[in-house]
């Protein structure tokens, strides 16, 4: 399946996980993300792309096995296979700042060798974790990521992408987070030589975004790097950035998922009416508890002609007597 020109929004849940995968483990993630990202916006899917769920809220996953691929002339079919089999073996290790917890990745995969199709199931902690931006998020273009051979390009490509602050982390910290602890043991130089070097040269050559880095040492030791994000504007994709400024009024990359979630099956929103209060229901989220405050005027919203209207109204008259409230103090 041809990979478009996409912009996806991945959670820095993922984005800082500690996690070992292989290039293909990633592509497969990938297409997650994408159809997450579909899911929350309401959008059709390709008809090959099928998201169903069984009675115990896992989602089932179905895409056809080229989906995974590098490009239109990639038929690594046995890589894909190994990935499917890869991920049902491992784990990620998902913290959201008050939760620790080690989650299976993927559940019963399979293959269809007659249709090309690859089926297995998602438990809903990992649907929330890819949706789950509450913690910030990352923006990388499709595109872009499936076309990376190394799995090390990938991750600081998620890490920079749109970012352009700079960032120092020990070499610890790095390999702890790409799982790689028991590798380049007392040996920064090899590490920066063939995990930092390459994914730069990589990320000059295909990626809008890129980095320049500063070994930083203690004592004589180089124990980190600081890293100095930038742009390559020629290797920018025309196609997202003109979609961009659509792109940017999906209401889950503003306000959290849950929150627009509760909108949606609570009171009844649809995404243009979520869109259409879209800032009224950022501040309001900035500056109180917009969930809990949903859910505390549910039931007298349930009386009123407009359950809509209502919710509007109530936030904009909390907001008011909370900004009174600041100019008496």
């Amino acid at each position: 399946m041809k990979v478009t020109s996409k912009e996806l929004v991945q959670s820095y849940v993922l984005t800082t996980a500690k996690y070992d995968f292989s290039v293909y483990e990633k592509r497969i993630l990938y297409r997650l993300i994408e159809l997450a990202q579909a899911d929350i916006q309401g959008k059709k899917l390709d008809r090959m792309y099928i998201v169903g769920e069984t009675l115990f809220k896992d989602k089932i996953i179905t895409m056809p096995l080229r989906a995974f691929m590098k490009d239109e002339k990639d038929r690594n079919y046995s890589e894909v296979k190994k990935a499917l089999e890869n991920l049902r073996n491992k784990t990620i290790e998902y913290d959201d700042g008050n939760l620790w917890q080690l989650i299976g990745i993927i559940e019963k995969p399979k293959f269809e060798r007659n249709s090309g199709m690859a089926t297995f199931e998602i438990q809903p902690m990992i649907w929330d974790a890819i949706l789950n931006f509450s913690k910030g998020f990352s923006k990388y273009e499709l595109q872009t990521a499936m076309s990376f051979d190394s799995i090390y390009t990938m991750r600081f490509y998620e890490l920079f992408s749109n970012n352009k602050n700079p960032l120092t982390f020990t070499i610890e910290q790095l390999k702890e987070r790409f799982k790689i602890a028991d590798k380049y043991k007392n040996k920064p130089t090899n590490f920066i030589k063939y995990v930092v070097q390459k994914a730069k040269e990589e990320l000059d050559k295909k990626s809008p975004y890129s980095f320049e880095f500063t070994p930083l040492k203690t004592g004589r030791k180089i124990t980190a790097i600081k890293f100095y994000p930038y742009e390559i504007p020629a290797n920018k994709t025309d196609e997202i950035e003109k979609k961009k400024a659509v792109m940017q009024m999906s209401s889950s990359w503003i306000i959290p998922y849950e929150v627009t979630r509760y909108l949606k099956q609570k009171y009844g929103f649809d995404e243009k009416g979520i869109r259409a209060n879209i800032e009224l229901f950022k501040k309001a989220y900035k500056e109180f508890d917009l969930l809990k405050f949903l859910a505390e005027i549910h039931h007298s919203a349930q009386k009123a002609k407009n359950k809509q209207a209502y919710a509007i109204g109530a936030i904009r008259n909390y907001l008011a007597n909370l900004e009174k409230g600041k100019e008496w103090e």
